[in-house]
């Protein structure tokens, strides 16, 4: 998130309100709460991994990028997160269905004005 470049465009007021809970700050105002109250008043905390950070810490410690996974997961849990997301297969889905859309349009360009361009992105982030 400290990438984000804050310009709404992907996001509803309501996920606007989600994206502020996922900061360092509450991160860590939430497991010490969880560290701090009986287990029945915990918060859930879900952690999930984008694909591009991975070699980042594999590099960084000169480890291969499913062991720095692995321990990167470790390290998580061991903070107190309940559960660790991958978020490769998200990304493939997203490819596979952008691809779809693209061949859909595409077979309609000289029916439709207006098939194509089709623009597609990601967060800048």
């Amino acid at each position: 998130l400290s990438d984000c470049l804050a310009c709404d465009n992907c996001m509803t007021s309501e996920e606007g309100a989600r994206v502020f809970q996922q900061n360092q700050k509450e991160l860590f105002r939430i497991l010490n709460l969880n560290k701090k109250c009986d287990t029945s008043k915990h918060k859930v905390l879900a952690v999930s991994i984008c694909p591009q950070s991975l070699p980042y810490f594999a590099a960084k410690f000169s480890i291969s990028v499913n062991d720095a996974a692995k321990r990167l997961c470790g390290f998580l849990k061991s903070l107190g997160v309940h559960y660790v997301f991958d978020t490769t297969i998200a990304a493939d889905f997203s490819i596979l269905e952008s691809q779809r859309e693209f061949v859909q349009r595409y077979q309609r360009r000289n029916q439709e004005e207006h098939a194509l361009p089709m623009f597609a992105s990601a967060c800048p982030g």
